[in-house]
């Protein structure tokens, strides 16, 4: 099992990864879930799929386990930003405007995490490390591009859920049911997760 964090860049370096990727994405919050979301070609994208993200995924013989999207709060492309402060101006009819408690940030130490997942054919007894393994890289790759800290709408049991992987993070909105589930805007202090020893992946 290891992870690459791929970008637009790097992308072409690692094969049918970025593709299997958003097929994976698909498969789970369209196929599964139900949200309506672009897809073409069976794979899911959206307005924040852009240069400025990073696509962290962690894999093994050629599938994908898990993922998550990276992108700078001071991101911009045409009227969008980012996912929770477009959410809070307005702009996203899935994601209420009360999100958070108080304004989005815009700053280069804080990045936003969205569309995690872990592969529902993820054996129950590996999801635990593969959910660890997703996101230390995560941090570390949040790190590398000059974070600090990363936000984003968890589970409503985020606090428990992130002590079993060792790591801590703080509500920043209040818990809502969002496409039928129960989640809530945190905040989690990256940097240093980041600094703890890597276990058995690749990071490029």
């Amino acid at each position: 099992m290891r992870s690459t964090v791929l970008s637009v860049q790097t992308q072409h370096h690692y094969g049918e990864l970025y593709a299997e990727f958003l097929k994976a994405r698909k498969r789970v919050f369209i196929d599964a879930k139900h949200w309506d979301l672009p897809n073409v070609d069976g794979m899911e994208f959206d307005q924040y799929d852009t240069p400025q993200s990073r696509s962290v995924v962690v894999h093994e013989f050629g599938e994908v386990l898990a993922g998550i999207r990276l992108l700078p709060t001071t991101a911009r492309c045409g009227c969008y930003s980012y996912m929770l402060r477009d959410a809070q101006r307005g702009l996203l009819e899935g994601i209420p405007p009360h999100v958070l408690y108080e304004k989005a940030p815009v700053a280069d130490h804080i990045w936003e995490a969205t569309r995690l997942f872990v592969s529902p054919d993820v054996e129950a007894e590996r999801r635990i490390p593969v959910q660890a393994l997703l996101l230390t890289e995560m941090a570390r790759a949040a790190v590398a591009g000059g974070a600090t800290h990363v936000i984003g709408i968890v589970p409503a049991v985020f606090k428990r859920w992130m002590a079993r992987l060792g790591m801590g993070a703080l509500p920043l909105g209040p818990k809502l049911v969002i496409d039928g589930d129960r989640t809530q805007a945190a905040v989690m202090h990256v940097a240093a997760v980041a600094g703890q020893p890597k276990r058995q992946t690749t990071l490029h």
